[in-house]
């Protein structure tokens, strides 16, 4: 009989022991679960955040390549615009010369005070015209070529700011 209560004892504390087990693992599962849940929830987070960076990037890269592309387009106009202001300016240059020396050709072959005087206002007159003319010119080809040249990326702004033209 004490060997039939030894092992009564005995199976007592197994199955008390198994018992205590039972509680710590269901305690644990217990305590886990949340975590568990909190981890998932801030990886759910971080792979959003993530995602969205990734799509914010492409847009503003896409948004970078698109202005850079403008800012070498409106540099290419003005870069055009420049050599047809030089090349206007240098047939101005070659005109005012020309009437300069059919001028003084003039002056040459006058023979009285009176003549040259005349002939000399005459050419101030022409020369003060043609300067006049020349002047609304490049005015206007300033104009444009800057018009031109803004014209590029004010619309690529409007387009990534998305404002109307």
């Amino acid at each position: 009989m004490a060997a039939a209560i030894k092992k009564s004892a005995s199976s007592d504390a197994v199955s008390g022991q198994a018992l205590a087990e039972n509680k710590i693992e269901k305690t644990v599962e217990a305590i886990s679960a949340p975590v568990a849940e909190v981890q998932e929830n801030v990886r759910e987070a971080v792979e959003k955040n993530v995602t969205d960076t990734r799509a914010a990037y492409a847009k503003a890269k896409t948004a970078v390549e698109e202005a850079a592309g403008a800012l070498e387009s409106s540099y290419s106009t003005a870069a055009k615009g420049i050599i047809e202001f030089n090349t206007k300016a240098l047939e101005a240059l070659r005109a005012n010369a020309e009437a300069n020396f059919d001028f003084l050709k003039s002056a040459i072959s006058v023979k009285s005070v009176s003549e040259f005087v005349a002939l000399q206002s005459e050419h101030a007159k022409k020369q003060a015209e043609a300067l006049s003319a020349q002047a609304k010119d490049f005015a206007a080809l300033a104009q444009k070529v800057a018009t031109e040249s803004a014209e590029q990326i004010k619309s690529q702004m409007a387009k990534t700011l998305k404002l109307p033209v």
